[in-house]
């Protein structure tokens, strides 16, 4: 045996150790991508029915921002509606009420005035006269 035939001797050993070791990691990597496609089988079987539901509650609650923004509409419209017809009623009922309750006022004052005693003789400086009622100082 020559150098020659030993150095093929070695080579042939060390590629049959490297191809052994390539089929070996050529198998683990079957074996993991079979373990990575059922993994994503089953993340798929489980996780589309929760897109799904996902997407439902999305659009209800897109229907339901809708409804509440109707009503916040309807809602905004009617306080509009109550603010013009109150200041409406304000501008129709105060002067009225105003004047009314001015008339009630005077009425309440002549009547204090009518209903207190009447003295019958004032002196006015040093003479006696006869009023009908009583004086400006008196009803002040």
């Amino acid at each position: 045996m020559s150098a020659a035939d030993l150095a093929a001797v070695v080579v042939t050993i060390v590629c049959l150790a490297v191809v052994v070791v390539l089929v070996l990691a050529v198998q683990a990597l079957v074996r993991t991508l079979r373990e990575l496609r059922l993994t994503v089988d089953e993340l798929r079987a489980n996780t589309l029915p929760m897109v799904d539901d996902l997407h439902q509650t999305v659009v209800k609650a897109g229907d339901e921002l809708e409804r509440v923004d109707g009503v916040i509409d309807r809602a905004e419209r009617i306080t509009a509606t109550a603010d013009v017809a109150s200041r409406l009623a304000y501008r129709a009922f105060a002067p009225g009420l105003i004047k009314t309750m001015s008339a009630v006022a005077g009425v309440g004052r002549a009547g204090r005035v009518i209903a207190r005693p009447r003295r019958r003789a004032i002196e006015v400086q040093g003479r006696e006269r006869r009023g009908w009622g009583t004086s400006r100082k008196e009803l002040r």
